[in-house]
């Protein structure tokens, strides 16, 4: 009884000193972070050069903004490490020792259903809120480009997070869909919905031509691969003048139109708005667009799901998880890969053909590797293989960004010359540093496995291997 009451004590005595330890050394760690903070973004952000009104270029002092980007990250540092990291390690330790996972309540077991409607009420909201005209850039600038990149992370998940091949030049297929649709549409003048599944069957093709080359490669050698066929694509795009148009792209691309039995072209006899007697607003075609490319994403999504749960599903599983093992169980590793590359390749292409009938104008300078690296954040911030993790990075993402425009505080707090998306780059690798320590697996830690024995149980991260699973 003696000795049980000095383990008690003892241990009590341990948890009081771990605090003051905690704090001191959160306190040390702000610090230095501060330093490095000091360091890296005086010459970013504490100066500025512009040009007078006499053209000559001087050097604005900015040494408040400086100050303050030096106080976020000490104070961010602090909170982390005292705060946060300590709570993180508890519930991994927690979530080691628990068997099963509790009953999800009903806003977990109907969270994708309630997102898809909420999907569909958008553009209804948006109208509601801010009137016709008001809901265009939230249309277009949100909605549609969200869920043009949740499309896209989805077809790269395909690759990376169901086969385990690390892609690192998935934006050239989306390249290969646009330019499809651009130029058979242009030129010959075909609807956009009969280019949309030539579109995709030419990324795949591609998928397929680079799968071959990269069929013993995996890794590091893989990605630098598939980052040198990005490129490659990139530059045919921009040397190829006689078709492609080089460096100055092609415009005047087609609208879509809705099956051909009306328009939104303001001046022809079908436009919507005559046919349906509704005001002029060009925020019609946006609204179509949004659903057209929900439809889409939600195809994507179910294409997906249903072929994880057939054999090519399972084999790409195998694939990620261990491909020797997956050789000697007799599964076909070229066949395997070459699906998944031309799969994933496949939706890019459909995503392209999209992008480029939206925008009605595309150059190679919208295919530049900083694409491929955005859409691969997301599937890996997301959880790689958990298509709702996937839409939720995107949205935080590619939404975040597309709100903090809308913020005018941020003007008033840091100047009327600041402006969020030159700080882009800066705000992904903040997310991925804190999603990484915080939810090593993604935004979404636990998830169904395929293939389960009797009963459907949730499986936690804790209990897989980093990557794996």
């Amino acid at each position: 009884m003696a000795t049980s009451q000095t383990t008690v004590t003892a241990a009590a005595s341990r948890a009081a000193g771990a605090q003051p330890n905690v704090i001191s050394d959160a306190l040390r760690e702000a610090f230095y972070a501060g330093l490095i903070a000091l360091g890296m973004f005086v010459l970013i952000v504490g100066l500025e050069t512009t040009q007078n009104i006499r053209n000559e270029l001087i050097v604005v002092q900015r040494w408040s903004l400086l100050a303050i980007v030096v106080a976020i990250v000490m104070v961010g540092r602090f909170a982390f490490s005292a705060f946060i990291w300590p709570e993180v390690e508890r519930r991994r330790m927690a979530g080691k020792k628990a068997a099963v996972a509790a009953e999800p309540g009903f806003l977990r077991r109907n969270f994708t259903w309630i997102g898809i409607l909420l999907l569909f009420l958008f553009p209804v909201f948006a109208v509601w809120t801010s009137g016709l005209q008001g809901s265009l850039k939230w249309v277009d600038n949100f909605g549609i480009q969200v869920l043009i990149y949740v499309m896209l992370a989805w077809g790269l998940n395909i690759v990376i997070g169901l086969a385990g091949l690390l892609d690192l030049g998935y934006v050239a297929f989306y390249a290969v869909g646009a330019y499809t649709y651009a130029l058979l549409g242009k030129e010959f003048g075909l609807s956009f919905w009969i280019l949309l599944p030539a579109a995709g069957a030419m990324a795949a093709l591609w998928g397929v031509l680079l799968g071959f080359p990269v069929l013993r490669l995996r890794g590091d050698y893989l990605a630098i691969v598939t980052l040198a066929f990005g490129e490659i694509i990139r530059l045919v795009l921009i040397n190829w003048r006689e078709v492609t148009n080089g460096s100055a792209g092609i415009s005047g691309i087609p609208k879509i139109t809705f099956f051909g039995f009306f328009n939104f072209d303001v001046s022809s006899p079908f436009y919507i708005g005559k046919m349906f007697d509704l005001p002029t607003s060009g925020v019609y075609y946006k609204i179509f667009l949004y659903y057209l490319i929900l439809c889409l994403a939600l195809i994507t999504a179910f294409v997906t799901v249903r072929l994880r749960r057939m054999p090519v599903g399972r084999a790409w599983e195998a694939l990620r998880e261990d491909e020797i093992a997956c050789r000697s169980l007799g599964i076909n590793t070229t066949n395997t890969k070459l699906t998944a590359f031309a799969i994933g390749a496949m939706f890019g292409g459909f995503a392209g053909s999209f992008f480029a009938a939206r925008q009605g104008f595309i150059n190679p300078e919208s295919f530049v590797f900083l694409q491929s690296a955005i859409i691969l954040a997301i599937v890996v911030l997301g959880g790689m293989g958990s298509l709702v993790g996937i839409a939720v990075a995107a949205l935080v993402m590619i939404g975040g960004m597309e709100a903090l425009r809308e913020m005018q505080f941020l003007k008033l707090a840091f100047g009327q010359d600041f402006t969020p998306e030159l700080y882009r780059m800066l705000l992904f690798g903040m997310a991925m540093v804190i999603v990484m320590v915080w939810k090593p697996r993604g935004f979404v830690g636990s998830r169904e496995p395929t293939a389960f024995l009797k009963a459907r149980k949730s499986v936690s991260g804790s209990f897989t291997r980093e990557g794996h699973g």
